[in-house]
């Protein structure tokens, strides 16, 4: 079997373009991940982690998906009988409510329709109508539709007056948009590490409040790879329970020193001006952006397809054709809408090359989208000032 891969521009909302400098920082030499130089790698990626969090909170790299990181939460913080509070407004929402309740946890859903989020009335009127809340959970950027919440702060505050955790997914856009763990009071916040951070798919890294870590000490889970509380022990002294991905570790730290050098509210501003480029675009040709004006993500565009266009022939033409690579949709928006991640290395030059192959991949399907890559050449000029 060839197993030669053509470098393609990988516009999905994950994983994502990795540079050739993270890249060739996984092929440093292998370590007893006992010893001190494991030690001081760990360490160094923990104090990078914090700063991007922006958290003086504890710090665990786990060797998983962000779906592990997802496991984790759940498996430490929840027991049959807990009730809990899920916003649902897209694919990852509904699938933690649901996870959720097969854990036994007695779960509240905050329902909004696709293409919007729950506001935070609704959210407090569900604090209010349900007893004894063990934990709040936020998709806190919905990457399956292109949607974001923007109320994490009045959210972290509901959780402090009502004695709730406050657990955070940000894994499609943390590195890429702000997350103030600390200021937000987030008790257990879950990224990882192909998205924003633009380092390979197979690390979680999730930060633990000392509330988080006070609970945990008296009531370990009784998982054995997501025991939380054993990951703590260990990190006492510089090391991880089980045998680390060291390669991915290495890429992490350098995708991080990339984070801290560009300066991560510099990072922001580059998804927030590239988002703002490829909106106004679509906005003004034929296309038409799925998620409400006030509900769009800074890192994930999704577009609804026009009329009579075939989801595989677009997106697979996108791919042979102009070597671009975007997503789908899930579920019910299955063949409705396609998503680009806007996320990580994202630039200049990538927003101008995906919009123009897009336009071009639409007309040799017979649509003519009247897309003018023009229109995101001012705002992409924000990028430079």
């Amino acid at each position: 079997m060839n197993l030669d891969i053509d470098r393609k521009l990988i516009m999905l909302p994950g994983p994502t373009n990795v540079s050739d400098r993270v890249t060739n920082a996984m092929i440093k030499p292998l370590i007893n991940h006992r010893s001190s130089s494991a030690k001081l790698l760990f360490e160094d990626v923990k104090n990078k982690a914090q700063k991007i969090f922006q958290t003086s909170n504890e710090i665990i790299t786990l060797t998983c998906s962000g779906t592990g990181g997802w496991e984790s939460a759940v498996t430490n913080l929840i027991k049959p009988g807990d009730n809990v509070i899920v916003p649902s407004f897209g694919e990852f929402g509904h699938r933690w409510g649901d996870y959720l309740t097969s854990y036994g946890a007695n779960v509240k859903k905050v329902i909004a329709e696709p293409g919007s989020v729950p506001n935070i009335d609704d959210v407090k009127k569900a604090f209010e109508e349900f007893d004894q809340v063990k934990a709040l959970f936020v998709v806190y950027n919905e990457s399956s539709i292109g949607t974001t919440v923007r109320w994490l702060e009045e959210a972290g505050k509901l959780c402090s007056k009502y004695g709730a955790f406050f657990v955070v997914d940000s894994i499609s856009n943390l590195g890429g948009d702000d997350v103030k763990v600390d200021d937000w009071n987030i008790d257990f916040c879950i990224t990882a590490s192909q998205k924003c951070l633009a380092a390979p798919p197979g690390l979680s890294i999730i930060s633990l409040s000392e509330k988080v870590k006070d609970y945990l000490s008296n009531n370990p889970s009784q998982s054995l790879f997501f025991n939380l509380h054993r990951y703590l022990q260990f990190a006492e002294r510089g090391e991880t329970p089980f045998t680390p991905s060291l390669p991915l570790f290495y890429a992490l730290n350098e995708a991080f020193d990339i984070i801290l050098e560009e300066g991560l509210s510099n990072r922001i501003k580059r998804h927030q001006v590239c988002a703002n480029a490829f909106y106004e675009t679509f906005e003004n040709s034929k296309l038409e952006p799925f998620a409400e004006k006030n509900a769009r993500s800074n890192t994930v565009i999704a577009i609804k397809y026009p009329e009579n266009v075939n989801d595989v022939d677009f997106r697979s033409m996108l791919e042979n054709k102009f070597g671009i690579i975007v997503g789908g949709g899930f579920g019910n928006l299955k063949g409705k809408i396609f998503r680009i991640g806007s996320m990580g290395e994202i630039n200049e030059s990538y927003v101008l090359r995906t919009i123009s192959s897009i336009n071009s991949n639409f007309s040799l399907l017979n649509k003519n989208c009247e897309i003018d890559v023009k229109n995101s050449l001012n705002i992409l000029k924000e990028l430079n000032k």
